[in-house]
């Protein structure tokens, strides 16, 4: 297994063999999230997917973080076509920022995949060239000829990309499982796996989120009479979380809101659109009159009530993370329950059962993976990986989407049907695999970093910018204003504090002022004089007094004025 040496492959890769196909993953390895890998062939740029990542606690500010594509910027002419393997925020959130770079770079997927990043981009102001696919089409465009497999998912429509080049075969999974029983009929095509194992699959991209879950993911429709039992146990208004793209667990909501003589209401701007556009493409069936606005909704008893917002991941400016604050026009109380129905993302724990604490605290039942069986994964579990790495039987494996633990107990899985341990390749974000002559190997690593979107800024926060702020938020601010004598270069009187976050007592200062005055005695003495060079100066000593007397490290701001 090509792991433990990929310290030795850091330097940026020679220039691909004319012969070989380049795979360069630029987000989704040793994450969950911000997914995108290119593929290089003959001069030409395929790109799949491109995703976002949600920020975690110690990111404060960040909106999501998006793939490093710098590698590629000056050559986003080269690419051919982004395709999008199915709609979820994690593969395609990212498109608006690339596309802004780029608009014209045609966007390949399914039809709902098409739909939802439509909608997205329309918002940016972007009008994207789109080319609709669905299970068992082909399609070329450059050096590239793609054939699309229909796979099972959390989300309708996911496909699972076949790559043919000169230098060979790829199969890349995108997300999927193997549901047999799942609620839109619509099965990964394992026949479909197996007659690409039988061609001869050079290299195989498989899903790793739970490789190192044994069995089998179990099916959707086993929710059901947990999802049933929240309806018919609860004395007023049930109020549904999930992502605003889980299709198919909005239908079971929906379908047991309508038997218990419920009505619905979409709450939130996302899950308003993207049921929207399920119900009109018909991946959701939604019955005459269920669906109600809030308006009708606040005109009905309690126990008629039924409201699906977005939140599950605790994200601060959610619905659900606003109604357990208080903010939220929608008051949580005793006789509500809460149903959590996604997942639990890692990462997000904390800001997940800080919601949960407060909503109970409000008095509401809340029901959630840990105590229900109200979600199941998306993904498929080990032995589903297993079952097709023996269908598929592929030369090389790189696995991808997960974290370390899940990249490693994935390659083990191929190691384990037979795929030559010298061709199961680990690797990080940023590493270069070349595929030549039926061998993949590891030829490089190009620098790719955290792109943080910040409001309208992208790419100008920085792990440095990061750092202060939470410096800010853990230790305060203290401004030192001080007046200087021109003549002498010592303080003309003792220095002004301003604190915000920052608590001091002031018998402390006259400790800080000599230690600022003897500073200044000695710049004067080797004529350091410039503001710039004494604020430099004041700021260390404060520091360190702060340090000493505290034991704390506030940002410090110095200002000098010239007396």
């Amino acid at each position: 297994m090509t792991s433990p040496d990929r310290s030795s492959v850091s330097r940026p890769p020679a220039s691909p063999a004319p012969d070989a196909l380049r795979v360069i993953a630029l987000g989704g390895l040793g994450e969950i999230g911000r997914n995108m890998t290119v593929f290089e062939h003959a001069g030409k740029l395929l790109i799949v997917d491109c995703g976002v990542l949600f920020p975690e606690e110690h990111q404060p500010g960040v909106d999501v973080i998006l793939p490093d594509w710098s590698v590629i910027r000056d050559r986003l002419a080269d690419v051919v076509a982004v395709v999008l393997t199915h709609g979820h925020e994690d593969h395609i959130g990212g498109v608006p920022y690339l596309l802004r770079e780029r608009p014209d770079i045609p966007l390949i997927g399914s039809r709902l995949t098409l739909s939802f990043i439509a909608a997205k981009l329309a918002e940016h102001r972007i009008r994207p060239v789109l080319t609709e696919v669905s299970e068992g089409g082909t399609l070329s465009t450059g050096p590239f000829d793609l054939e699309f497999l229909a796979v099972n998912h959390s989300i309708p429509d996911g496909l699972a990309i076949a790559i043919r080049t000169a230098a060979g075969l790829v199969l890349h999974t995108g997300d999927f499982k193997m549901d047999q029983f799942p609620l839109d009929r619509r099965i990964t095509d394992l026949r479909g796996f197996a007659r690409l194992g039988e061609e001869g699959v050079d290299l195989f991209l498989t899903d790793s989120t739970n490789a190192d879950v044994p069995g089998f993911t179990t099916a959707e429709r086993e929710l059901t009479p947990a999802i049933e039992t929240v309806f018919r146990d609860t004395p007023r208004r049930v109020i549904v979380s999930s992502f605003a793209s889980h299709v198919h667990r909005i239908q079971q909501v929906l379908d047991a809101a309508h038997a218990h003589g419920r009505k619905v209401a979409f709450v939130g701007r996302s899950m308003l659109r993207n049921m929207g556009l399920a119900t009109e493409l018909g991946y959701l069936h939604v019955p005459d009159g269920l669906v109600v606005d809030a308006k009708t909704m606040d005109r009905l008893p309690a126990n008629k009530v039924t409201l699906i917002c977005t939140g599950s991941q605790g994200e601060p400016l959610a619905a659900l993370s606003r109604m357990a604050a208080g903010t939220h026009s929608i008051s949580v109380g005793d006789g509500d329950t809460v149903l959590l129905a996604s997942s639990l993302i890692p990462g997000n724990e904390n800001a997940i059962y800080r919601v949960i604490n407060a909503l109970t605290s409000l008095g509401a039942n809340v029901v959630h993976k840990g105590n229900a069986k109200v979600h199941v994964s998306g993904h498929a579990s080990a032995g589903e990986l297993v079952y097709c790495y023996n269908i598929v039987q592929p030369s090389n494996v790189l696995a991808v989407h997960g974290e370390a633990r899940h990249l490693r107990a994935n390659a083990e899985l191929a190691v384990s049907t037979g795929v030559a341990r010298d061709r199961v390749l680990i690797a990080d974000n940023g590493h270069v695999i070349d595929l030549e002559h039926g061998r993949a190997g590891i030829t490089g690593k190009v620098d790719v970093h955290n792109v943080y979107v910040d409001g309208q800024t992208v790419g100008g926060v920085t792990e440095t910018t990061l750092a202060q702020r939470r410096q800010l938020g853990e230790e305060g601010i203290l401004t030192v204003i001080t007046l200087i004598d021109t003549d002498t270069g010592r303080l003309a009187e003792d220095p002004d504090i301003i604190t915000r976050g920052f608590e001091h007592d002031t018998s402390a200062l006259p400790t800080l002022t000599t230690a600022i005055d003897k500073a200044l005695a000695g710049a004067a003495e080797h004529s350091v004089t410039t503001i710039p060079k004494l604020e430099q100066l004041i700021a260390r000593e404060t520091e360190k007094w702060a340090r000493k007397t505290y034991r704390r490290q506030p940002v410090v701001i110095p200002v000098v004025i010239e007396a």
